[in-house]
């Protein structure tokens, strides 16, 4: 009998064991949770049409207070419609023309006056020409793609930095592009001849740039900053407007974006490429001396500076 209980116990203590080893692997095998917007506040830049307006949409969906930015009053209150009539999120709209870096640094001051926690922010207003189409300049002066592409984020992350550092842990995601063009710091605007049909690829480097030299010193306040590719071509007005076939569908491109906004981690100062870790076609962000004067042209450009702490 003695021996026989002995046995018994022994083979519990196995059982026990091999279940203790096996607890990490299957805890290991969940997957953490996806991070929630559902009574938090978000912005989302050019969200009246296009890869903007579908982001906008998901983040109500998921429960987000979302700040709808565009220059159409008309268009931007139907999104805000939509979002009321769903009964999920909530919705305001607050206008904005990007061309013009007062009306960034307005807008900029509005949300930070009405919104005190901001919980992210998708710099997604964009515009597009293609090299056959004259160039075009901002009300500034500046070349039009730059000024509302990447200057307008340059002046958005920055002053609304104390807000977004509110939050506790908040994001910032810069719809950029895999289609970069390094900046020639010596024809920034593009004033020499044929110059200006690098002018999209230059602004989404830009952001990515701006991205690798700021993300540090934000993760310290608890903002994470990343860019990303969305989708090759999506079908988005912008994209027909270059006349070029669509590769891709804007629903596509939005759960790339959403997937990311809503990943329970990413890395600081990361390109990501439709949804995965990437890197750009040029390596122009990963130059100090370049991120450094990019820093020092965009504080000059817009009056508005960064404070590396």
């Amino acid at each position: 009998m003695k021996l026989s209980r002995i046995r018994t116990h022994l083979a519990l203590l196995v059982v026990i064991a091999a279940t203790l080893a096996f607890l990490p692997a299957a805890q290991a095998l969940t997957p953490p949770a996806q991070h929630s917007y559902a009574g938090k506040t978000v912005l989302v830049t050019g969200s009246t049409d296009g890869l903007g307006r579908e982001v906008a949409l998901a983040l109500a969906a998921d429960g987000a207070h979302v700040i709808v930015h565009g220059r159409n009053a008309e268009r931007g209150q139907a999104v805000v419609d939509e979002i009321t009539q769903a009964g999920k999120g909530s919705a305001r709209f607050v206008a904005a023309d990007f061309a013009s870096l007062q009306a960034v640094r307005e807008f900029a001051d509005t949300i930070a006056s009405t919104t005190p926690k901001l919980d992210l922010l998708v710099n997604n207003a964009g515009v597009a020409f293609t090299g056959d189409q004259p160039r075009r300049t901002s009300a500034d002066g500046h070349e039009l793609q730059f000024a509302v592409n990447y200057l307008a984020g340059w002046v958005l992350v920055n002053k609304l930095r104390p807000n977004l550092a509110a939050a506790g842990s908040s994001r910032i995601v810069n719809v950029a592009s895999l289609s970069g063009s390094a900046i020639d710091f010596d024809d920034v605007m593009l004033e020499k001849p044929g110059a200006h049909g690098r002018g999209y690829g230059q602004s989404k480097l830009a952001q990515v740039t701006m991205t690798v030299a700021l993300a540090p010193a934000f993760q310290k306040q608890g903002i994470t900053m990343i860019a990303l590719h969305p989708a090759t071509m999506m079908d988005t007005t912008m994209v027909r407007g270059l006349g070029m076939p669509a590769r891709t569908t804007v629903a596509e491109g939005r759960d790339h974006v959403m997937g990311l906004i809503k990943a329970p981690g990413l890395t600081p100062g990361g390109f990501y490429l439709q949804g995965a870790p990437g890197a750009t076609r040029d390596p122009q962000p990963q130059d100090p001396q370049a991120r450094a004067k990019l820093v020092a042209l965009s504080e000059k450009l817009t009056g508005v500076a960064f404070t590396p702490r």
